[in-house]
């Protein structure tokens, strides 16, 4: 299956194709608050629009992810339909967040900001997410934010 590992420390996403090859390599925003858990009931706050700051955490773990859409329509990769994370594309937000000013920072501290969602640019959501990861299942490895391989 393609796989791809999300390293939380340095707020970069790999993703392989089924064969073990490298399709691309970007930097990621993460949730805006560090921690490894989901947060039980994270997925419902999330859809109904309630999400307190402790829930806004990307988890770590293996994740077997499936191609889908949000409640726009738009196509994103699951990584835990249930808890409402996914990996998807830099969407407009309110300028305050200077998402895009985020993503282009070297800084990996600037990267916290997302409600839990991997975020990628777009290009490389159209180009490698989405064509390695889009059309069928596939793994996601979200390492802890102390770098080990989760448990």
């Amino acid at each position: 299956m393609p796989f791809a590992i999300v390293d939380k420390i340095a707020s970069v996403i790999l993703v392989y194709r089924a064969d073990g090859t490298l399709a691309g390599q970007s930097t990621v925003l993460l949730g805006q608050t560090k921690g490894d858990a989901i947060v039980p009931g994270t997925g419902e706050r999330t859809q109904a629009r309630r999400l307190s700051l402790a829930d806004r955490t990307t988890p770590a773990g293996r994740f077997v992810s499936e191609p889908g859409h949000n409640e726009v329509g738009e196509a994103i990769v699951w990584i835990d339909y249930t808890a409402a994370l996914a990996i998807h594309r830099l969407r407009p937000s309110p300028p305050q967040e200077r998402r895009a000013q985020r993503m282009a920072s070297r800084n990996p501290q600037d990267k916290r900001i997302s409600a839990g969602c991997v975020v990628v640019p777009v290009a490389f959501y159209l180009d490698v997410v989405q064509a390695v990861l889009g059309h069928r299942k596939g793994v996601v490895y979200v390492m802890t934010e102390d770098g080990h391989r989760p448990t």
